[in-house]
């Protein structure tokens, strides 16, 4: 790397560990105490100012994006200040559980990173002046769970790092308690983040107006989806009888794995992705990971090649018959087709792929998440129109449905930071246009409070369906689906804003 995006890199420690496989990071936490920021954000500039500019022009536009929305990120909106999700990501220790390098190596690093717990919790804790009672709320139950599986009798290193995680615990219920009951950034905030992220600008208005649009063309399909399956029941009653239609616990995994099959068959036949080598497996997640019900962890583009994991995690044994049976709704044979398409082929599994033969290290490196997001939930569709399973209209309920919820946060984000709505509202918004039961509804109305971003999902589709219709008008007789998605995977996981690179191919 040179010295500018490694200057990136240093911000983003978590999230190129992890995602673009930079393991020279392993065993590190970053600095985000007010002076760390400081100092990071102060090398950024000196590397910008004395780098060079890259070779390729859409590379030299791509780092920008990503220094741009790092000095928006930690220089104007002080976000290290108010959002604790940096701090819980730059502590986490999951990432050590992936089989990316020879077991001894993982445990020394997580070992070297865990001794470093003590001086990140206190550094988060300097920063987290400005933490709001609802986002503080929102996350205690993760802040607790950073500690899941420590044991001092085992680890001498654990000793000091969970006298430090109580330290943030309580630091974090105090502000659950005592902090301004107002989680709003406003809305010229969000859209500043937003837009830094993406290398656009953002009107939240307009955005706002085409997530309505989109939910009622949305709801459109679902209706009339449910009406092919069922013309004499309406959707109330059809849906929660579809989701109670799913495996039981132990047939979880075998189904996932047959639906894995078929989808990167389905894939492959009509070419939708450019590269599908590489091995998918599947499985439940590892312990540090079964808060997630279904994930894909790909091999990353700074790894050497090994198996990509779709982990599908059922419930515990243990738990009660009520929340057995709400986590097996995931599962639906409604809702899993779907989600696989999401996380395996043509989605997230595909595209890590594609990412392994980038061209570049900017594009392998520095990962859109509204363009990753975004691709994952645009070929649902595309597989809908594409004819799979088009027998069964199942699949298409599970395709509305899951797009339902991306479109609901989307309005949910807008609403909730600028102030015309609270986290009531978006629980009732939830419930109504998603069709979510009140306690999952609930608890998408207190995310939208913390990851401010999550609209990325339908925002990132929205806006590869327009450059999908730029690229039928320009190429014409020269559109297809193979075309157009090799040229856009070919730019890695690019800022929305420079998607448009991709019909120059």
């Amino acid at each position: 790397m040179d010295d500018r995006l490694h200057a990136v890199c240093d911000l983003m420690v978590p999230l190129v560990r992890e995602m673009a496989g930079l393991h020279a990071y392993d065993g590190q936490v970053q600095d985000l105490s007010p002076e760390g920021v400081r100092r990071g954000l102060s090398a950024l500039a000196h590397a910008r100012r004395a780098g060079d500019t890259a070779a390729d022009p859409h590379d030299e536009a791509h780092l920008s994006v990503f220094e741009n929305t790092l000095k928006v990120q930690y220089g104007e909106l002080e976000l290290h200040r108010r959002d604790p999700y940096p701090h819980l990501s730059n502590l986490e220790l999951t990432t050590y559980d992936r089989a990316y390098a020879p077991a001894g190596q993982r445990a020394e690093a997580r070992r070297r990173h865990l001794l470093q717990w003590p001086d990140a919790v206190d550094a988060a804790i300097a920063s987290l002046d400005r933490v709001s009672a609802p986002v503080a709320g929102a996350l205690l139950g993760a802040v607790r769970g950073l500690a899941a599986g420590l044991d001092g009798d085992r680890e001498p290193e654990a000793v000091p790092a969970l006298a430090a995680h109580g330290r943030l615990v309580a630091h974090i219920a105090r502000a659950a308690e005592t902090g301004d009951p107002d989680p709003r950034l406003g809305g010229a905030a969000l859209a500043a983040l937003m837009g830094s992220q993406e290398g656009v600008d953002v009107d939240l208005s307009a955005l706002a107006g085409e997530a309505e649009r989109e939910c009622a063309r949305l709801t459109e399909l679902l209706t009339r989806s449910c009406e092919r399956l069922d013309p004499s029941r309406g959707v109330g009653e059809l849906i929660p009888e579809l989701l109670a239609d799913h495996p039981d616990a132990d047939g979880v995994i075998p189904e996932a794995a047959r639906l894995t099959e078929e989808v990167i068959a389905f894939t492959r036949e009509h070419r939708l992705a450019p590269w599908l080598d590489g091995e998918c497996l599947v499985g439940p997640a590892p312990p540090s990971r079964r808060w997630s019900m279904a994930m894909m962890t790909w091999a990353a583009p700074g790894e050497p090649d090994s198996a990509s994991w779709y982990h599908v995690t059922p419930p515990e044994p243990d738990w009660p018959e009520r929340e057995r049976e709400e986590w097996l709704s995931v599962f639906s044979r409604t809702s899993l087709p779907a989600i696989t398409v999401h996380e395996v082929a043509p989605g997230h599994f595909a595209h890590g792929r594609a990412l392994r033969h980038a061209p570049t290290a900017v594009r392998r490196v520095l990962h859109s998440l509204s363009f990753c997001e975004g691709w994952a939930h645009y070929v649902e569709e595309v597989c809908l129109e594409e004819g799979f399973r088009e027998g069964d209209p199942r699949f298409a309920i599970g395709v509305a449905l899951e797009a339902l919820v991306r479109v609901t946060r989307l309005s949910c984000a807008i609403g909730l930071h600028t102030g015309a709505l609270s986290v009531d509202d978006a629980t009732a918004l939830f419930m109504r246009d998603a069709h979510l039961a009140r306690a999952a509804a609930a608890s998408e109305a207190r995310r939208g409070t913390f990851d401010a971003g999550y609209g990325r999902y339908t925002w990132g589709k929205l806006e590869i369906l327009r450059l999908r219709e730029r690229a039928r008008r320009d190429w014409g007789a020269g559109f297809s689906l193979e075309r157009f998605h090799g040229a856009l995977l070919a730019l890695g996981s690019p800022p929305l804003g420079l998607i448009g690179a991709a019909l120059a191919a």
